[in-house]
């Protein structure tokens, strides 16, 4: 494994557990993501830092409160990816099968709570599974990605540092995707017409973000 992937490996695991709801095992682990945010190149790990910090100096029912305040009341801080695309239509329910079947050839079950398409759950499959898979899977939801950077920045939502942390790991923008980033902003995702069936069976509809990675970062080479 190249250093580079083996740092986007850790990176992909830190910013996994950083996205999940925030709950007591996450600030017991505060240390040794610290640790593996050491491994780190600055673009990666500076903004790393400055959330950690964030989770040490609040109380853990505030950090709740704002983290579903943020991820389950403002559609456009979606941890979902494919809804950045294909929003509340039949096509999102197309491209999650299409993210359980790439999960499942590389060998990676989800449980039945999990929705391939949560940003925590891509971050996992990225740091332990198949790693080229992974950041294909990131890179192709990157308009997405950043539509969800500028939409927490602009609401000053400490995970804006995560999303900074996520993006430092994956090619700049490119001319199409900024006109992508550019149209989500403008139109918002698109909507199924009036009348037609639900987009995806109920298993697929999102319910809120309270995702909960499984693997644990493993200081100093970080995840897996």
């Amino acid at each position: 494994m190249t250093p580079t992937r083996e740092r986007n490996h850790v990176a992909w695991q830190v910013q996994s557990l950083l996205l999940a709801y925030p709950d007591a095992r996450l600030l017991d682990q505060v240390s040794l993501l610290r640790g593996a945010a050491d491994t780190l190149p600055d673009p990666v790990a500076a903004p790393l830092y400055r959330f950690l910090d964030h989770l040490t100096r609040t109380p853990l029912s505030e950090l709740t409160a704002d983290y579903v305040a943020t991820f389950d009341q403002r559609k456009r801080c979606c941890l979902f990816l494919t809804y950045y695309a294909h929003g509340d239509t039949r096509r999102r329910g197309v491209a999650l099968l299409r993210l359980k079947q790439a999960y499942a050839a590389a060998g990676q079950q989800l449980t039945d709570e999990e929705l391939p398409d949560h940003l925590a759950v891509v971050l996992e499959f990225a740091a332990g599974g198949d790693s080229a898979t992974g950041r294909a899977l990131l890179t192709e939801h990157r308009a997405g990605l950043e539509l969800l950077r500028l939409a927490l920045r602009d609401a000053d939502s400490p995970w804006a540092d995560v999303l900074q942390s996520v993006s430092a790991t994956l090619p700049a923008l490119a001319g199409d995707e900024r006109q992508a980033v550019a149209v989500l902003a403008a139109q918002g995702p698109p909507e199924e017409q009036v009348g037609l069936a639900p987009f995806a069976p109920p298993e697929f509809m999102p319910p809120p973000s309270t995702h909960r990675p499984t693997p644990q970062p493993q200081h100093p080479r970080g995840p897996r």
